[in-house]
């Protein structure tokens, strides 16, 4: 049987495009000697043409004072992390999170304040910079933290079947969690893009059958809190994020398949316009 660090440190270290890794190295560049290390998840690793698209980045960082010219970004990073910004580089568009190495540990552990960290990285991501071996090391250890804290959480909600249900009922429960812009059968569709890494990762990360009862109570607890924490996180994102409410209707209508046009003065003032969209999005059901 593989072992979990293993497989995670193969996985982060698959080669990745050049431009990929360019785009890391700006948004690192851009936090100075605070960035420990960038991490590039999603859709877009299975991807060979990136025009067009909006990559998907994790910037871990020493601290939130030392990232930021301005307090008021770090302090907001630090009572509701991770803050998301809008970022280009020679042609391609970007967005990236923000947390702490101490948040980043924090968020891929059993401890976990949502399940949005651990979510994102039970899934393939790829290390593509790092300040040094030693952050290198340090971020690998809290991914390889991911795969197991999400299985644990699940598997007291099934009744056995195969690793690959596991992993479907697990990112169903995390999606339920979040206010999620997806269409049904968005977490089947994740494992069945690559059953064999599932497999593996759930093999290897040997994890124990709790009791379902306190399963299912965590669960709707994770599942309140995290629509709040989402809604917090959605306002301040229209602060921090460059175009913000317009890069939440081209995520909805991506994913949900709506057409969403902001008027002018959404446009304009995109905190209001994410407090007037979201009941019509929830109502509607392209938001759930």
């Amino acid at each position: 049987m593989a072992d979990l660090r293993e497989l995670v440190a193969e996985e982060l270290s698959a080669p990745v495009d050049q431009r990929v890794s360019a785009v890391a190295a700006a948004i690192a560049a851009k936090h100075g000697g605070a960035s420990q290390a960038v991490l590039f998840y999603g859709s877009c690793l299975r991807e060979k043409r990136l025009e067009g698209l909006m990559l998907d980045f994790y910037l871990v960082v020493s601290d939130y004072r030392s990232a930021y010219a301005k307090r008021w970004l770090a302090a907001a990073n630090r009572l509701i992390p991770p803050t998301v910004f809008h970022f280009e580089h020679d042609g391609l568009r970007a967005k990236y999170a923000v947390l702490s190495e101490a948040d980043f540990a924090h968020e891929c552990s059993p401890e976990a304040w949502t399940v949005s960290t651990v979510a994102r990285f039970a899934q393939p991501s790829r290390l593509v910079w790092s300040a040094d071996a030693r952050a290198a090391e340090r971020v690998m250890a809290s991914v390889a933290e991911a795969a197991p804290t999400l299985l644990g959480w699940t598997l007291p909600l099934t009744a056995g079947g195969s690793p690959e249900e596991l992993w479907k009922r697990a990112f169903e429960m995390t999606f339920g969690a979040e206010l999620r812009a997806e269409r049904l059968g968005r977490s089947a569709s994740l494992v069945d893009a690559d059953p064999v890494r599932y497999r593996e990762f759930a093999a290897a990360a040997r994890t124990s059958r709790g009791d379902r009862n306190t399963a299912q109570r965590w669960w709707r607890r994770k599942q309140r809190k995290g629509k709040l924490y989402s809604v917090a996180r959605l306002m301040k994102a229209s602060l921090t994020f460059s175009g913000g409410a317009e890069y939440i209707a081209w995520k909805i209508n991506r994913h949900a398949g709506t057409e969403i046009r902001l008027k002018p003065w959404q446009q304009r003032h995109p905190l209001l316009a994410a407090i007037t969209l979201l009941p019509k999005l929830l109502k509607s059901g392209a938001v759930r």
